[in-house]
C-alpha cells in the first residue's frame, strides 16, 4: 500500500477494515496512546484503564453503523497501526453548511514503526473512503501536546479550523 500522494511508504502493509469483534487487537496501541494523554493531562484522563473495559468499550463503539476501524498490518499480519473514524451526517444550518463529514477519532501507530508512512497511509485510506462516499469534509481533533498528530494532519492537508477549549471543574 502506498502512503499519501507524492510520498509512497516503503513499509509493506495491507490496510483493511477491522470488525468490532476483533477490537481487542487495538488495545495495546490504544493503551500506549492513552498513556501519552494521561502523562500530559492527568486531570482529564483516567490512568491505567482496565483492559477488559477498553475491549468492551471499543467493541460497543465499533458496532455502531456509523463507526469504522481500519488496521495497517504487515505481510505477516502484525498490527502496525489503526484508525477509527465516524461518518457524521450534519444538516445545513442558517449559519453553516452541512453534509457528510468523516471524523477521524483515533490514529495510533506501533512505536517501532512510527515515521515510516503508516499514519499517512491510514489517513489516506480514510480520506479515500470519504471521497468515495461524497463527503464534504474529513475532520479530526488532537491534543495540543501531540506534535506527532499535528504534524501528520498538517502533512495530510488537515488544518485547524476551530479551537476547542475546556475548563476541568
Amino acid at each position: 500500500m502506498k502512503g499519501s500522494r507524492g510520498s509512497p511508504s516503503d513499509t509493506p502493509m495491507k490496510i483493511s477494515p477491522l470488525p468490532a469483534d476483533h477490537a481487542a487487537r487495538l488495545v495495546p496501541l490504544l493503551t500506549d496512546l492513552h498513556q501519552l494523554h494521561v502523562d500530559q493531562q492527568p486531570g482529564r484522563y483516567i490512568a491505567n484503564p482496565s483492559e477488559v473495559e477498553l475491549v468492551k468499550w471499543l467493541e460497543t463503539w465499533l458496532r455502531a453503523d456509523n463507526m469504522h476501524a481500519l488496521v495497517a498490518e504487515s505481510p505477516m499480519g502484525a498490527l502496525l497501526g489503526y484508525a477509527i473514524y465516524e461518518v457524521q451526517h450534519r444538516p445545513d444550518l442558517p449559519i453553516v453548511k452541512g453534509g457528510t463529514c468523516f471524523m477521524l477519532h483515533h490514529i495510533a501507530i506501533t512505536a517501532a514503526m512510527r515515521r515510516m508512512g503508516i499514519g499517512k497511509a491510514l489517513v489516506r485510506a480514510v480520506r479515500d473512503a470519504a471521497e468515495e462516499a461524497g463527503a464534504r469534509s474529513l475532520a479530526t481533533t488532537y491534543a495540543p501536546f501531540n506534535d506527532a498528530s499535528a504534524g501528520l494532519m498538517k502533512a495530510m492537508g488537515l488544518e485547524p479550523s476551530v479551537i476547542y477549549a475546556d475548563l476541568r471543574l
